[in-house]
């Protein structure tokens, strides 16, 4: 396929860039992935492996990670559709999506009723947005009724069914996400301690990410975040001495602005916060605490590009991707990532 974009991110994936299988399994662990890296000071695009980033980080540095845990989210109805439980609203309502084999299932449902496994019956109360529908559970806890029921939400590019410990990163300790913070997939104990030895601070926050179906053509809906207080002296305490901060993903990228924007101070310090963050980074309303980022590479016309676009120059961002499509980087939950500092 040709590496030039028609447009700013508008490309085709080929399928031979998506990511089938987890890198432990096409490799020799789940570091064994390439890392392309984006120097925002020089512009200069180079090729390089995950195992790398010890070397490519500075002492000073901190690594903000999501300690959000990946939930079995994925059930099968008796009618033949999936319900993906993608996440909690403030009112204790969640948000789910059908789907029909691998695509959104955007028709009606009789009587607006689905069909659980344990004899229990989902009423669909009303859409949100083209995909979603507003439900209240009949059971007492979610997370609960998926450790038993649910399985691993996937599309139909991974080859076949993973267990759930394949979409759990070596950070996940706050069960949410219905789909896996994928940036940290790679990071093993080995590259903590590798970090750790040459003076690269790490420091978690939590935020549940919902379904990544929605990405395409569609604005983030409201996801529960929280960041702690030490997360936020860290980050507070890394700025004021020089360091850089970078977010181990968008998910992460989203927690530490939304702590910025619940400040009332005037200097953009971090503050200790949680709750649902509406907060949509763009150009137009750009990072004010991220210095960096470590994610992996985004759906065409995704509005995590747009992130990445406020972070980055759109012209080298744009270059960027086409040494990834060039390169043939993999995409997706299994796939290669990119550093952006």
């Amino acid at each position: 396929m040709s590496t030039t974009l028609s447009e700013p991110f508008a490309f085709a994936l080929d399928a031979a860039l998506e990511a089938r299988r987890p890198a432990e399994v096409r490799g020799s662990g789940r570091s064994d992935v390439r890392m392309l890296v984006t120097d925002k000071e020089t512009g200069e695009i180079t090729h390089r492996r995950f195992e790398d980033l010890p070397a490519l980080v500075r002492p000073g540095d901190l690594l903000v990670v999501n300690n959000s845990g990946t939930l079995p989210a994925a059930v099968v109805t008796r009618q033949g559709l999936r319900v993906h439980f993608s996440s909690v609203r403030p009112d204790g309502s969640w948000l789910v999506e059908l789907r029909d084999r691998d695509k959104p299932y955007l028709g009606d449902v009789l009587g607006r009723i689905v069909d659980l496994p344990g004899s229990y019956q989902l009423y669909l109360e009303r859409r949100f947005g083209k995909r979603l529908w507003v439900v209240r559970p009949p059971f007492a806890s979610v997370p609960d009724y998926l450790a038993r029921y649910g399985r691993p939400i996937s599309y139909s590019y991974v080859e076949e069914q993973w267990p759930i410990g394949a979409y759990q990163t070596v950070f996940a300790t706050v069960p949410g996400s219905a789909e896996m913070p994928s940036a940290a997939r790679p990071f093993t104990s080995e590259i903590v301690t590798r970090l750790v030895s040459a003076g690269v601070g790490i420091a978690p926050v939590t935020l549940h990410t919902g379904v990544a179906s929605l990405e395409s053509d569609e604005d983030p809906y409201p996801e529960w975040f929280e960041v702690g207080e030490y997360t936020a002296r860290a980050v507070n305490t890394a700025k004021a001495a020089g360091g850089r901060v970078i977010a181990v993903g968008t998910t992460v990228v989203r927690a530490l602005e939304s702590a910025v924007e619940k400040s009332t101070a005037e200097d953009g310090r971090v503050v200790g916060t949680s709750g649902h963050t509406e907060r949509i980074i763009s150009p137009a309303n750009p990072v004010a605490v991220v210095d960096g980022l470590l994610t992996g590479f985004h759906e065409p016309r995704s509005t995590h590009l747009s992130m990445l676009e406020a972070i980055c120059p759109t012209a080298l961002l744009r270059d960027s991707y086409e040494a990834a499509i060039g390169g043939k980087y993999l995409w997706h939950e299994f796939g290669d990532v990119h550093l952006i500092a």
